[in-house]
């Protein structure tokens, strides 16, 4: 836990400091005296002065803010003539608009020189694989198969996965990707919140093509008569379907043993696996790897290396299927079936019910055996100094592009109001592209500063973009809103604020409690 508070506050520390930075730079450029610079809010923990402005580090790491002196429109009169050049309040409205417009104008920056470092430096990032897709899902009717690894949408290249839910056309109808070390160009027909809600639900857990027999004995499975090759899965032979001819490998003697020659015609890993049953062959996540003691699995004699081939007599290819099974099988009792060194075994068990982040699930207390292929990282050279840079403006207008239309799709109710994420979504957020690279972490950190600058430029006062658009009322009334009309606009933004805020993070205690 204190890791993960460590890597969010290192996540949204420079955000905040790049945006207050911004304001302090311009409110000095233009001669307002700067009283407090706190990154935080709340007590301070630890603060200096030097000058007119006093530095401060405060409890609450959610935000920041910069006190400039003068700042309080109601009480711009009050302040004595020989200050007043240093007031906020009583400079110009173009000086008002730059310190203002500072901090959204800091974030974009900040974006620019992370793309611009990892496009120099070159990127080690994930690869946008697929999971396992079922033959009955949307994804398997357009065309798209377990193991694909995504590489353009409409064309276009994707670098995270926040680059598909946030296309600007709002349809995807091409994805390019690599299926077996060969590209492919799918053409298919989804809105980008359909494909993004249906991609996260295969997440990238391909298992290694392992199989066990019934007395334990490993063995492995592959498309080549002269050995497997590191990249092979059990759940993408055949991901286009027909005849197959597989070898079968003892493990550990690959290279030295010839195969046993296997022609199967199935469509999907569950066909293969169903089929190779009958020789008593299964996957190796099959295979009970650990017993919790005193769980039901434990009470009902089931040990370590079993192999949980059948439940309520009907056989099971993974161990994911097993969990489901369970997971759906009502409240009786479940029969299962097992080898154990060649001996078939049969138990009964009532599974034990737990509340897990609001949902019950069903816990037998077993720990699977699989074991799964490793995330791929795709590591790019450096782009140069002029690539760089061009390649990094592009990259940070396309993300400002992106994430307005992400808003205009809340605005307009295209998006639901539940994807709104709060502090906990983005630790989680930070946390996980932390744990798979830093190029990963720092492309995240980049596009949450531009959703941080266009956040703060939405016309709600009491954010940077309501005080813009005061600044612009002015204009056009030719002179300052009356009190009363500052009043209740200041009332409206702080309750529309306060609603965004209350619902991001209701939304986060009903994803994570």
């Amino acid at each position: 836990m204190l890791l993960k508070i460590f890597i969010f506050i290192v996540f949204l520390g420079p955000l905040i400091f790049f945006h207050e930075l911004g304001h302090f730079l311009f409110a000095r450029l233009f001669g307002v005296r700067v009283e407090v610079f706190s990154l935080g809010f709340g007590p301070k923990l630890f603060k200096f002065k030097k000058g007119d402005t006093e530095y401060a580090l405060s409890l609450i790491p959610l935000g920041g803010y910069v006190k400039m002196f003068g700042d309080d429109p109601f009480s711009k009169d009050s302040i004595p003539e020989e200050e007043r050049e240093f007031s906020f309040n009583h400079k110009g409205k173009w000086a008002r608009f730059w310190i203002v417009l500072g901090g959204p104008l800091a974030n974009f920056i900040l974006a620019f020189f992370i793309f611009f470092s990892l496009l120099f430096t070159g990127e080690r990032i994930p690869e946008m694989r697929m999971g396992v897709i079922k033959p009955d899902s949307s994804f398997y009717s357009q065309g798209l198969r377990s193991g694909d690894v995504l590489r353009k949408i409409n064309g276009q290249n994707i670098y995270n996965i926040s680059d598909i839910a946030l296309q600007k056309k709002g349809t995807i109808n091409t994805v390019s990707l690599m299926r077996n070390q060969i590209g492919k160009v799918i053409k298919v027909n989804f809105s980008s919140d359909q494909f993004f809600k249906e991609f996260i639900k295969y997440p990238p857990l391909l298992r290694k093509p392992f199989l066990i027999d019934e007395k334990g004995n490993k063995l492995r499975i592959s498309q080549f008569a002269r050995g497997p090759f590191t990249g092979e899965s059990l759940d993408t032979f055949s991901v286009d379907g027909g005849l197959n001819n597989l070898f079968l490998f003892k493990f550990g003697s690959e290279k030295t043993q010839s195969p046993q020659k296997l022609n199967i015609s199935f469509k999907a890993s569950d066909d293969l696996l169903r089929t190779l049953s009958k020789s008593r062959l299964y996957s190796l996540d099959l295979m009970v790897k650990n017993v919790k003691m005193g769980s039901p699995a434990d009470k009902a004699g089931i040990k370590a290396k079993d192999i949980i081939f059948s439940i309520e007599g009907k056989g099971v290819t993974s161990f994911h299927q097993l969990r489901e099974k369970i997971q759906n099988g009502g409240n009786k009792p479940v029969k299962m079936t097992a080898w154990r060194e060649g001996v078939k075994k049969s138990f009964s068990l009532i599974p034990e019910v737990q509340k897990i982040q609001g949902k019950e699930i069903k816990i037998i207390g077993v720990w699977s055996s699989g074991d799964y292929l490793p995330l791929n990282f795709v590591v790019t050279e450096s782009k140069g100094l002029w690539g760089s840079l061009s390649n990094g403006l592009f990259r940070t207008w396309d993300s400002i592009e992106k994430t307005m239309t992400g808003f205009q799709k809340l605005i307009t109710a295209e998006s639901s109001l539940k994807n709104i994420g709060g502090p906990l979504s983005i630790g989680k957020v930070a946390t996980d592209s932390f744990n798979t690279s830093l190029s990963y972490f720092f492309q995240l950190m980049a596009l949450i500063s531009v959703n941080l600058g266009i956040i703060n430029l939405l016309p709600i006062p009491v954010l940077d973009g309501g005080h813009i658009m005061f600044i612009f009322l002015e204009i056009i009334n030719r002179g300052p809103l009356s009190r009363r009309k500052m009043e209740i606009a200041q009332q409206v933004g702080l309750s529309l604020l306060l609603m965004l805020m209350i619902g991001a993070i209701f939304n986060d205690f009903t994803r994570f409690f």
